[in-house]
């Protein structure tokens, strides 16, 4: 996805003497995120993140389900550096691909996948680009492949936080394209792109995460 600038509190991340490069906000639910995807993901096949970050999610992923072949993406070089500086030694990750998740067509660059992930990035995209995200990610995905998306979310069109609303607005403020999804434009992009819908999960800090899985046409 292009760049944008951003709120400073969108997508921070500093840099440790290793190259490594750190977000807090990654750091806080690495571990929840690897329970949720451990309980939804298949035991063994390819597995496809994007927009990788820093690279402390997919190596985290990767330890904690090492029957799966991770293949993270980013799109600037030096996040790129970042995550596979992480996933340096681990032999079931792939060199961070470079891959802007919301460009039609990518899903024709790369092999078939059991599961795709994508963590806390739709609110920092236009809805043609989500639409977009998720219809490459549906047709990158074998059959009985899963999706797993999470991030913030309104409800029902409702901000239902003080926080939330404070980071929404200054989205919006900074890009008016951009800023919150509502949960019931994700479900119905799951439904058109082919995805049932398996489970919404409540997660920690007010997010959401939504679980998906390629049916047969």
């Amino acid at each position: 996805m292009t760049p944008r600038k951003l709120p400073p509190n969108a997508s921070v991340a500093t840099e440790s003497d290793d190259g490594m490069l750190v977000a807090p906000a990654a750091s806080r639910n690495a571990a929840v995120l690897c329970d949720l995807i451990a309980r939804v993901a298949p035991s063994s096949g390819r597995a496809l993140e994007l927009a990788s970050g820093t690279g402390q999610h997919v190596s985290a992923f990767a330890r904690r389900m090492p029957g799966l072949h991770w293949q993270p993406s980013e799109v600037t070089l030096e996040r790129r550096a970042s995550i596979d500086a992480y996933s340096k030694g681990l032999g079931n990750t792939s060199p961070a691909l470079h891959l802007d998740a919301t460009v039609a067509g990518w899903h024709e660059t790369i092999a078939r996948q059991d599961l795709v992930v994508l963590v806390n990035l739709l609110h920092l995209i236009s809805l043609p680009e989500v639409e977009t995200l998720m219809a490459e990610s549906a047709r990158v995905l074998n059959l009985g492949g899963r999706l797993v998306l999470y991030g913030p979310f309104k409800r029902d069109g409702r901000l239902t936080s003080e926080g939330d609303q404070r980071f929404h607005d200054a989205l919006v403020h900074q890009d008016p394209e951009i800023g919150y999804k509502d949960d019931t434009q994700i479900m119905a992009l799951f439904s058109e792109n082919d995805l049932e819908l398996v489970e919404v999960v409540q997660m920690p800090a007010n997010n959401l995460a939504f679980i998906g899985q390629k049916a047969a046409i």
